[in-house]
């Protein structure tokens, strides 16, 4: 009976390190997404930027950010 208890079953919670590798390809697309609309944004006139009730402030700050976050 005592080799039973040396058996160990392998769960999710035992292999903590792969746990950010799944997250990794989702995380890459939400980056390139915010770097697109970022760009987009830039683009924007006065006029545009009014009608979507962004300030230039606003647009300068999102602007600022890098693009992982």
């Amino acid at each position: 009976m005592k080799h039973l208890l040396e058996i160990s079953v392998s769960t999710p919670q035992s292999k903590p390190r792969l746990g950010w590798l799944r997250g990794l390809p989702r995380a890459l697309v939400d980056s390139l997404e915010r770097a697109r609309t970022r760009r987009l944004l830039g683009q924007l006139n006065d006029q545009q930027l009014s009608d979507l009730g962004i300030s230039y402030a606003d647009r300068v700050n999102e602007l600022d950010k890098p693009f992982w976050r």
